[in-house]
């Protein structure tokens, strides 16, 4: 490491922003198994992209098939999963891309670490908060099932723990609010953050 050195360039993060015509964010979903995050995140980034606003999803079982297939469902690989997602999540918010990130993330230090990496400013959290009662009925995996059965182990929620959110940005109660409720809100979250001062 006494070899590497950080290197500063000339074009700034602003400076794309400016000709993007907003900010750059990092909006990080996190819930348990089947809540769903992807499901909102995939709606979120759709009516943002009507807008004409460049957006990117980072999915949980897609980085599970390319950066992050070397790891298992271990803590530590969790811990380090996160980890990379927060680094490629800081490149695309550097390089002015409004990013969604959406993954169980169970432990509250990982997603500190998370806002950390990408900084406070660039990181909006939201919780979208459904019982593992309501998961386990849609189960559209069928990931609880095996859970149950013995067939997978470190299953969050079943044997593994999930950390809910303390002070989230943004928290989505699935079972009470409809999926065009949550979008809404969290969209016009988004625009008044990523909204430029001089507009």
């Amino acid at each position: 490491m006494n070899n590497i050195f950080e290197q500063n360039y000339q074009v700034s993060k602003s400076d794309r922003e400016s000709i993007i015509g907003n900010k750059s964010l990092l909006i990080w979903f996190t819930g348990l198994s089947g809540s769903g995050k992807s499901t909102i995140a995939n709606l979120v980034e759709l009516e943002l992209h009507k807008l004409n606003i460049i957006t990117y999803t980072l999915d949980g079982d897609n980085i599970r098939h390319g950066i992050s297939k070397d790891l298992t469902f271990s803590e530590n690989d969790r811990n380090e999963n996160i980890r990379r997602i927060a680094e490629v999540s800081k490149l695309f918010v550097d390089a002015g891309v409004v990013t969604f990130a959406a993954f169980v993330s169970p432990y509250l230090k990982d997603r500190e670490n998370i806002k950390d990496i990408v900084g406070a400013q660039n990181f909006v959290e939201v919780y979208v908060n459904t019982s593992i009662e309501e998961c386990e009925r849609r189960d559209v995996k069928g990931l609880y099932k095996k859970a149950r059965a013995g067939e997978i182990k470190n299953m969050t929620g079943i044997d593994a723990p999930y950390e809910p959110p303390i002070h989230p940005d943004i928290e989505i109660v699935t079972e009470k609010m409809t999926i065009e409720k949550s979008v809404k809100q969290i969209v016009k979250y988004i625009k008044n953050k990523i909204t430029l001062k001089n507009e």
